[in-house]
């Protein structure tokens, strides 16, 4: 995966790019001090993957992640936590908190690999019946019955769609999916989250669970949210 550094500090970005050189698929191809000077490359050249800080001068990370028109992965790596629920709002692959050691590094690049390997997928529907979505992996078709989806969450141009105790990661955006399934079974409560609303438990304010597992709502998607779960 090619893979670029940005961050403002050069300490930090000669930390990152050390944890880069023990990995084996991740190919640094540049180094920039600055989220200006990414975005001016990243226009230019295709990557894979971003490891990107927050807090930096004349645009933040968050910032440069919103005026990009194509979105390559993104891991952010910063010494603050209060962005943290903006950024998983932006559907960054992990959100990493400095100083990191090569354990948390592995896992937030583990989850990048997974992500970059399901580009390939594609989502194709029974349009007769719609009661199964398949997924395809290279040439290998694998089958998801529709009423087995609990949720299905976005993650940039990728989706994780989770059933009972498996998640399968697609490359395919949140629309892209929510059109080729049954409207009248799946609602999109948050800007990244789709679910199937005969699956909900319970709703809490503004969260909705299935099982254990909490989805937020948003603001403009609650009341039609109440209304298609039958409140009295």
């Amino acid at each position: 995966m090619n893979c670029i550094v940005v961050d403002d500090n050069k300490m930090a970005r000669t930390a990152t790019k050390q944890l880069i050189a023990q990995v084996d698929f991740l190919n640094l191809v540049q180094e920039c001090s600055s989220p200006i000077d990414a975005f001016n490359y990243l226009k230019k050249e295709k990557v894979d993957l971003v490891f990107l800080d927050i807090e930096m001068p004349e645009m933040s990370g968050i910032e440069l992640i919103k005026n990009l028109d194509v979105h390559p992965i993104i891991i952010l790596i910063t010494a603050k936590k209060e962005y943290a629920v903006e950024a998983f709002e932006l559907n960054v692959a992990d959100y990493v908190i400095k100083p990191v050691n090569l354990s948390r590094f592995m896992m937030a690049v583990s989850r990048a690999k997974e992500l970059f390997d399901s580009k390939d997928q594609k989502v194709e529907i029974n349009e007769k019946e719609k009661g199964y979505i398949f997924v395809r992996t290279d040439s290998v078709l694998i089958k998801i019955k529709t009423n087995e989806i609990l949720y299905i969450q976005a993650m940039g141009d990728y989706v994780n769609i989770f059933t009972n105790g498996k998640r399968t990661t697609v490359h395919i955006t949140l629309k892209g999916i929510e059109e080729k399934l049954p409207k009248d079974l799946f609602y999109r409560l948050h800007r990244s989250y789709l679910i199937a609303t005969d699956r909900i438990d319970n709703v809490e304010e503004n969260t909705a669970y299935i099982g254990k597992h909490p989805i937020p709502i948003g603001e403009q998607f609650k009341k039609e949210l109440l209304k298609r779960i039958n409140l009295i």
